[in-house]
């Protein structure tokens, strides 16, 4: 594995660097081969690394930065005020080519702002989409995106989605000709959004693009596609009531507080929450997080704003993948060969 650069908005997310940089040690100390650049004012980031091993902070570099976006400001507003600030430097490392990648858990609305201006989309590429891999039941893997980015999504950009998602899964999930499916409210082929039907229609013949039909929210996690292509309004829903359906199970089978058992019903309930534990932790939304932002000439990824320390690591983990995978160009060369044959 050769040298990788990544640069780490340090003040963004819930938590900001009492998260993002015990994390970034984390993905150090995992990766011999990593470089972390720490976007974010040095007084609140240096005195979290006065414990570290010096031959991991040998691999890490403090970027000042002089403000920090709020999570509750205003996209355009957020973007027109961005000069300074530790998402739109770390963006800009990613431009000048500091850096291969911008991990931030900031606000959503000011990333895609600031990484269409400072990034660009790809050619061919109406908008961004923010992507993330979720686990499914038979301990795969499905590509699912819009997750956010885009309130509302024409056929062109389902299109463009349904690509970017087929690239994801092949270069970096290691999926041959992976399965791509439109999530509609049936699977009937006059079921759905104009929006979606006209989408299928360009899909069933598209070179490269094994599209295999309609897919229903309930099949999520059945493992019956590897890209599961939405709008952004349906898929953050849909990712969010997922993720909560999920926590509220893992925290079932935690042991409650002051509970009183005899000595065999406990030692039952340590042995099933055990086996669930090890079928389903999988599923764990922690494991997963991390969404990436496709469709332009750099790689970011956007983190869960109420990240813990093991999630925020899993999106740096992320993010060297995306990059390792030459997502972008590779995106690129895919969207021509799919726009010439349905034009």
């Amino acid at each position: 594995m050769t040298r990788l650069t990544l640069a780490i908005d340090a003040m963004g997310g819930d938590f900001g660097p009492c998260v993002t940089v015990p994390a970034a040690l984390q993905a150090l100390a995992s990766h011999s081969q990593l470089y972390l650049l720490l976007v974010g004012n040095p007084d609140n980031i240096t005195p979290l690394l006065a414990k570290a091993d010096s031959a991991i902070l040998a691999r890490l570099r403090v970027i000042p930065a002089e403000s920090v976006i709020a999570s509750d400001a205003k996209p355009a507003q957020a973007v027109r005020q961005s000069r300074g600030s530790s998402m739109r430097i770390a963006l800009e490392l990613v431009k000048e080519g500091q850096a291969a990648a911008c991990v931030s858990a900031g606000n959503t609305g000011a990333l895609m702002g600031l990484a269409k201006m400072i990034l660009k989309p790809l050619e061919g590429i109406d908008r961004p989409a923010l992507m993330s891999v979720l686990p499914h039941q038979h301990h795969g893997k499905t590509v699912v995106l819009d997750l956010g980015a885009n309130v509302g999504s024409d056929s062109e950009m389902l299109i463009q989605f349904a690509v970017m998602g087929a690239v994801m899964a092949e270069e970096v999930l290691a999926i041959a000709q992976p399965r791509v499916a439109l999530l509609n409210i049936g699977q009937e082929e006059t079921k759905g959004l104009e929006s979606i039907r006209a989408a299928a229609e360009v899909l069933k013949t598209a070179p490269g693009i094994n599209y295999v039909g309609y897919l229903e929210g309930n099949d999520l996690l059945t493992g019956k596609c590897d890209v599961l292509v939405c709008d952004g309004f349906i898929g953050n829903v849909t990712l969010k009531t997922m993720e909560g359906v999920v926590r509220m199970f893992l925290s079932l089978l935690k042991p409650r507080e002051g509970e009183k058992r005899a000595w065999w019903a406990k030692w039952l309930g340590r042995w099933i929450k055990r086996r669930l534990m090890a079928r389903f932790g999988h599923l764990n939304p922690d494991r997963y997080n991390g969404a990436c932002l496709l469709g332009l000439r750099g790689t970011v990824i956007k983190s869960h704003g109420a990240a813990n320390q093991q999630a925020f690591a899993v999106a740096i983990e992320q993010a060297e993948q995306a990059v390792r995978g030459q997502l972008p160009d590779r995106i690129a060369a895919r969207l021509k060969a799919v726009l010439v044959r349905s034009d």
